[in-house]
C-alpha cells in the first residue's frame, strides 16, 4: 500500500462523525465506554461538541430534548454496551412515546467475536426493536455513514421517533479511505404536504354547521412547527383553542383564544373537536371525554394515528400546519363568516370564575407552604423573562404548576410526554441550556424526580451551565401516597414516604448554589438569586403534605 493511501486512511469512528456533521449535529451526549471512544475521536475532529454526563438514561434524554428544541433534526446519544445500552432505554422508550427523533448509538463487543460472550455483549437490537422506529446493526466500516443516514430519515420522516445503531467496537477501530468512501447527503425528512382538497372541503362544512367548536392542540403541531399556522385559524374563527404535550406554548397562552380551565366545559358543550395533534389516548379518555354526538376532524402526520380508539368524520393527514391554512384558504373562498366569538365567551367566563376559585391558595401565607402559592412564585419569577425554558419533571408539583405558570411569549415548556418519565429535569436542561446559552433555564422539580437525575447537577458544574431548578419537596411521592391513603387508609401507607432532604446541601457540595425555603415569602427572593449566582443552583421548598381525596386517576 502506498504512503498516500495509508494518510487518508481513517477509522470508523471518524467516519460516523462526518456523517453526524453532514446532518447538521452539534452535539453528542454520553457516558464514556470502551466501545464507543471511536466515535469521540472522530466528534473531535470534525468540531461537535461531546458532553459527557453521570447516567445514561440522562444522556438519552439530552438527546430527546435537543431535538425537541431544533426542529428537522435528530438528538444522537451514544452508549456503550450492555449496561451502557439498558441503561438508555428509558430514555428512548420516553422519546417513542413523545415523538421525538433522536439517534442512539450502542456499542457491542468485537463482531469477530459475536456470540461467543465477548465483554458486555448482548442482543441490543432486538430489546431496542419495540420502542424505536429504526433499529439496526452496521458490521462493514465502510457502510457506517451509509446506517446513519438511515436511521435518521427513519427518525425524521412521517412521525418522529427513535432510532437505534449498534457498531461493534472492531467495526468502529475498521480503517477506511475517506476520499473513495465518501459521506452520505442529507435533506429535509419532514412532512410538508397537506391532505388532499375534497378532504378540507369536507372539514369546513363541518365546521360551517358547527355552532360550538373547539381545537385540541397537541405534539404533532409542534413537529409540524405549526403554531403559527394555528394562531392564524383561531384568530380568523375565534374558536376557543386547549393544548397538551408538545402543543402547550404553539400558542401563545396570553393569546384571547387560548383556555386551560375550562377544558371539561368546553368537551361537554362542543358539537365538533378539531383534534391538531392530539391523539384520542388516555389524556382524551381515549375518545371517551368526546361526546358521543360530536363531530371530530382529526390533523395528524400519519394515517394509521387517524381514528385510534375513535372514529372521527374526517381525517386530514400531512403537515399539521399545511391543513390549517388549508382550511383558513377553504373558509376564505367559501365566502361565509366563521365566528364563535360567543362560545369562546362563555367559556372565559368559566375560565375567569376558576381562576377566582384558586385565588385563596394561590395567595396562601400557610406554613409549609401550600404548592399553588409555590406555583404562584414561580410563576412570577417566569413571567419576569420573556424567553425562559422551563422544565417540568414531577407528578403533583408539575400539575399543579401547570394551573398557574404561563409559558413565555417567546419561551418554552418541555415535560416528559405521555411516557410519564421522571428524572428528564436535568438532561433535558443541559441539552437546553447548551442549545440556547444567552436564555435562562427553569426545571420544576418533585423531590421524588429529583432523585432520579439530580446528580447531573455535576454536569451543569463542569459544562459551566447555570440551570436553576425548585424542588417541591413534599418528603413523598405526593401523586402516589394520596390515593394510597384514600384507597388503602391512612395506616397503610408505604414505599411513598420520603425524608426531607437538603437537597440544596447535595448541589452545593456538587459546586452549584443553594437555597432552602421554609416559608411562602422566602421563595421569590430565592429563586431570584439562585438565578443571579452564575452558578447552577437549586432552589428547595419545604411544602405542605397532601393526603387527601383522590380526584379521579392518572392510570385509566
Amino acid at each position: 500500500m502506498a504512503d498516500g493511501d495509508k494518510e487518508r486512511k481513517t477509522h470508523g469512528g471518524t467516519l460516523a462523525a462526518h456523517a453526524l456533521k453532514a446532518a447538521g449535529v452539534e452535539v453528542v451526549f454520553t457516558l464514556s465506554g470502551g466501545h464507543v471512544m471511536a466515535i469521540y475521536d472522530g466528534c473531535l475532529d470534525v468540531g461537535i461538541k461531546v458532553i459527557d454526563v453521570r447516567h445514561e438514561q440522562a444522556a438519552v434524554h439530552a438527546a430527546d430534548a435537543w431535538a425537541r428544541l431544533h426542529p428537522g433534526k435528530v438528538g444522537v446519544a451514544i452508549v456503550t454496551a450492555g449496561p451502557g445500552v439498558t441503561d438508555g432505554v428509558t430514555g428512548v422508550a420516553n422519546a417513542w412515546r413523545a415523538n421525538s427523533p433522536i439517534l442512539v448509538f450502542g456499542g457491542q463487543g468485537p463482531f469477530n467475536m459475536l456470540r461467543r460472550g465477548s465483554l458486555q455483549e448482548m442482543d441490543h437490537v432486538s430489546m431496542m426493536r419495540p420502542i424505536t422506529k429504526w433499529v439496526d446493526a452496521c458490521y462493514q466500516t465502510e457502510r457506517i455513514g451509509e446506517y446513519v443516514e438511515a436511521g435518521i430519515r427513519a427518525a425524521l420522516s412521517g412521525v418522529p421517533g427513535p432510532a437505534f445503531l449498534e457498531i461493534p467496537i472492531d467495526v468502529l477501530a475498521g480503517r477506511v479511505d475517506m476520499e473513495k468512501v465518501g459521506v452520505p447527503r442529507f435533506r429535509d425528512y419532514r412532512v410538508a404536504s397537506a391532505a388532499a382538497p375534497d378532504l378540507i372541503t369536507e372539514a369546513v362544512a363541518l365546521l360551517a354547521a358547527a355552532e360550538r367548536p373547539m381545537v385540541m392542540a397537541g405534539t404533532s403541531l409542534k413537529w409540524s412547527e405549526g403554531g403559527p399556522a394555528l394562531q392564524r385559524f383561531v384568530e380568523a374563527t375565534h374558536i376557543p383553542c386547549f393544548t397538551n404535550g408538545m402543543g402547550r406554548g404553539q400558542l401563545s397562552m396570553d393569546h384571547p383564544q387560548f383556555f386551560n380551565r375550562s377544558r371539561k366545559q368546553s368537551l361537554d358543550g362542543s358539537d365538533l373537536v378539531i383534534l391538531a395533534g392530539t391523539p384520542l389516548d388516555f389524556r382524551m379518555g381515549y375518545g371517551r371525554a368526546i361526546k358521543p354526538d360530536a363531530k371530530i376532524i382529526q390533523l395528524d402526520l400519519d394515517e394509521t394515528l387517524i381514528g385510534q380508539n375513535r372514529a372521527v368524520d374526517v381525517g386530514l393527514v400531512g403537515n399539521l400546519g399545511a391543513n390549517l391554512d388549508a382550511l383558513l384558504d377553504a373558509i376564505g373562498e367559501s365566502g361565509k363568516v366563521f365566528d364563535f366569538s360567543d362560545w369562546s365567551a362563555t367559556l372565559r367566563t368559566v375560565e375567569v370564575q376558576a381562576e377566582e376559585a384558586l385565588a385563596g391558595q394561590l395567595l396562601s401565607d400557610e406554613v409549609p407552604i401550600d404548592p399553588l402559592r409555590l406555583a404562584k412564585e414561580i410563576a412570577d419569577v417566569i413571567a419576569e423573562d420573556d424567553t425562559m425554558i422551563v422544565i417540568g419533571d414531577g407528578g403533583d408539583i408539575v400539575a399543579q404548576s401547570s394551573k398557574v405558570i404561563k409559558v413565555p411569549p417567546q419561551g418554552t415548556w418541555m415535560d416528559p410526554g405521555p411516557l410519564g418519565t421522571l428524572g428528564v429535569g436535568m438532561p433535558f436542561a443541559l441539552a437546553a441550556q447548551l442549545a440556547h446559552p444567552d436564555r435562562r433555564v427553569l426545571i420544576i422539580y418533585g423531590d421524588g424526580s429529583f432523585g432520579l437525575n439530580g446528580f447531573e447537577f455535576d454536569t451543569a458544574v463542569r459544562f459551566g451551565l447555570p440551570i436553576v431548578g425548585v424542588i417541591g419537596n413534599d418528603a413523598a411521592w405526593g401523586q402516589m401516597i394520596r390515593p394510597q391513603a384514600t384507597v388503602y387508609g391512612q395506616d397503610r401507607v408505604v414505599a411513598t414516604e420520603l425524608n426531607m432532604t437538603r437537597y440544596d446541601k447535595v448541589v452545593e457540595a456538587l459546586g452549584g448554589h443553594g437555597e432552602h425555603v421554609t416559608t411562602p415569602d422566602q421563595i421569590g427572593p430565592a429563586l431570584r438569586r439562585a438565578l443571579a449566582s452564575g452558578k447552577p443552583a437549586l432552589v428547595n421548598v419545604e411544602m405542605r403534605q397532601d393526603r387527601g381525596a383522590m380526584k379521579g386517576s392518572t392510570y385509566v
